[in-house]
């Protein structure tokens, strides 16, 4: 049924070969197109911090939030995966206010509504390519919202 785990298994190497093939074979998709019509679980989870640095404790988080869906879609029922139903506006709208040296409504109005906007959406990208630092698997169901 299995084949002998060998004594000198690279850990690293075959996780990366398991997250090759999870992707290569769509292994994901594969599993949520199999439980179309099964009862939803629904599972929510917001997007990685939208102004900052992931550091372990987001590792710890995701951990744990992944457990729960994949034991959920083992136990048959169909578990869509969309998180990033939170935008974290108020810590990302004071880091850009703190960048262009505004101080509340009044200046951030003056400087107006749609520049300042446009450059609170600029600050939650910048810090988007840090966050691929999960592995695969743990990414892996997390369709992050890519308008707000």
């Amino acid at each position: 049924m299995y084949d002998k785990v060998s004594t000198d298994l690279k850990f690293v190497e075959r996780e990366k070969e398991v997250e090759k093939f999870w992707e290569d074979e769509h292994i994901f998709e594969k599993s949520i197109k199999m439980r179309e019509g099964c009862k939803p679980y629904v599972f929510y989870d917001g997007p990685p911090t939208a102004n900052g640095k992931p550091h372990i404790g987001h590792v710890e988080t995701r951990v744990i939030k992944d457990m729960i869906p994949r034991y959920r879609a083992m136990k048959g029922y169909m578990v869509p995966r969309k998180a990033g139903w939170d935008t974290h506006g108020l810590p990302v709208e004071l880091e850009v206010e703190k960048k262009l040296g505004l101080d509340g409504k009044d200046q951030i109005e003056a400087y107006g509504l749609e520049p300042f906007i446009r450059e609170c959406k600029e600050s939650v990208w910048k810090y988007k390519g840090m966050w691929r630092i999960f592995p695969i698997p743990l990414a892996f169901g997390r369709i992050w919202t890519t308008h707000m």
